[in-house]
């Protein structure tokens, strides 16, 4: 088996290591390694953040990477427009999603989905909104 120095330890390790056994980093014989799973962003930033991030990834701490941008995909989001397991922001297409406007199973929404009017409903399986349907929706007016 060919060997290369581990990128963290220096010591020689096989090119087929999947940790190396003198320090435990993972994948020691590539230069640069951030985790598992897919990260992208878009060049195009406006105010700071990317247009688009789609992150479905783990960092080597096993902490998920959180998608940040206007246009947010993936485990866990926060931006403009969210489509994620765990959304925060004006608009949410989540599981969870704590956002103005949400299409989620659970969600704290003032609104969700709008229909083809300038009204706003909203639209989950459980959750608190200002206003909407669902199966279990709490209304902040009857919480009051």
């Amino acid at each position: 088996m060919p060997t290369t120095a581990c990128r963290d330890c220096q010591h020689e390790v096989s090119t087929a290591a999947l940790s190396c056994p003198h320090c435990g980093a993972f994948y020691p014989f590539q230069a640069e390694w951030d985790g598992w799973g897919y990260e992208w962003k878009s060049k195009t930033t406006i105010a700071g953040l990317p247009l688009v991030h789609v992150a479905f990834k783990y960092r080597q701490n096993m902490r998920p990477v959180v998608a940040k941008g206007w246009i947010a995909i993936g485990q866990f989001s926060y931006g403009f427009l969210n489509i994620s397991q765990f959304g925060l922001g004006p608009f949410a297409i989540s599981q969870f999603a704590l956002a103005g406007a949400a299409l989620s199973q659970i969600s704290v929404a003032a609104v969700s989905v709008s229909q083809l009017t300038a009204a706003f409903y909203g639209v989950c399986q459980a959750g608190v909104v200002y206003d909407g349907f669902g199966m279990q929706i709490l209304r902040i007016k009857d919480l009051l």
